[in-house]
């Protein structure tokens, strides 16, 4: 009996002690450290494909869907090789960020239960893999983990990390049928999304409002730059009471904690900075099954989310910083500091 409890201390500890040091380690030591391991395992061939400079014009040459991409993919690496891949992916994500990145790609198989054949290729391991410059904790590299519904972009410089664009896709939005039936891969996203709209009175929602139907696809699409054209449009948070406004924060927030801690503390910083300066916009209808989009726009991120396509069972969302995406205003610190 001592002996048992003798190693449930000594487990306790080791745990605690993993914990702690989880804690202390820095996004951009955790992301070289995996991304150098990751490369280390491919052939030369391999790696030719995985690597670019990182001035290279790919680097923000973005997609999010099924097309063919640059880079290695999941099903062209071994066994070994995909257990890396996740790591390198996991790195640059919360737990939470993870498994919707997890669960985006199986949904792969999903679609081709569904489709019967009938669509474009659906593979889960069609996920491309792609390093842009020599990782490091203190240089200037990026990478890149990206298919179809998944594109996650990150810049490291000067031991600080981007993560943006950052996009999840779902579909569908609500598996209906089969033996995954009932899972809903970015649930959150679309309920705190709906409990602001209807949180809001008859005046609120004229404001909010900004068209009666539901936009097609997100309006920044996978444009290089993130932008919205005009003044911002929708509900500002300054008109909203305090419960409603908590709505809105937790929704922001719900896009932030995708990222790793120190990424999610710099998001939740600027939603912090942002104060009352941000619009929430709505276009389409506020009940459950109904095509709906959502906007919610600060001075320096966005956030778009559509759920139109397939009967309203097709999920978009993205979130991008208006000077920050690819690293931009790292980048333009960095070289100001070093010239």
């Amino acid at each position: 009996m001592k002996s048992f409890f003798a190693r449930l201390l000594a487990a306790a500890v080791g745990a605690l002690l993993l914990t702690s040091a989880y804690h202390r380690l820095e996004s951009p030591s955790v992301m070289a450290e995996a991304a150098n391991r990751w490369l280390a395992s491919l052939t030369p061939e391999q790696r030719a494909r995985a690597t670019f400079t990182f001035e290279d014009d790919e680097r923000v040459n973005w997609h999010f869907i099924p097309i063919e991409r640059k880079g290695l993919a999941l099903r062209e690496m071994t066994p070994a090789q995909k257990h890396l891949a996740s790591v390198l992916l996991s790195a640059g994500l919360s737990q939470q960020g993870y498994v919707k990145a997890e669960t985006v790609m199986s949904l792969e198989d999903v679609l081709r239960l569904l489709e019967k054949g009938s669509g474009p290729e659906r593979d889960p391991e069609k996920y491309y893999f792609s390093i842009f410059g020599d990782p490091s904790r203190t240089g200037t590299w990026g990478y890149r983990v990206e298919g179809h519904h998944l594109s996650q972009n990150y810049a490291v410089v000067n031991g600080r990390v981007a993560g943006s664009p950052s996009f999840f896709g779902a579909n569908p939005a609500e598996v209906r049928e089969g033996p995954r039936k009932g899972l809903r891969t970015l649930a959150a996203e679309e309920d705190l999304g709906r409990e602001v709209i209807r949180s809001l009175d008859a005046e609120q929602r004229k404001i909010a409002i900004v068209s009666a139907e539901a936009y097609k696809e997100i309006l920044t699409g996978s444009d290089r730059q993130a932008a919205v054209k005009g003044q911002p449009s929708g509900l500002p948070a300054s008109k909203m009471n305090s419960e409603q406004f908590a709505l809105l924060t937790a929704l922001l927030e719900e896009y932030a904690r995708n990222m790793p801690e120190q990424v999610a503390e710099s998001r939740e910083e600027q939603i912090k900075k942002a104060g009352k300066d941000i619009y929430f916009a709505w276009a389409g209808g506020v009940e459950k099954g109904e095509p709906h989009y959502y906007r919610v726009q600060t001075p320096a991120i966005l956030i778009e989310y559509d759920d139109t396509q397939n009967n309203a069972n097709h999920i978009h969302s993205v979130w991008r910083d208006f000077h920050g995406d690819f690293g931009e205003d790292l980048l333009k610190i960095h070289y100001q500091t070093s010239h």
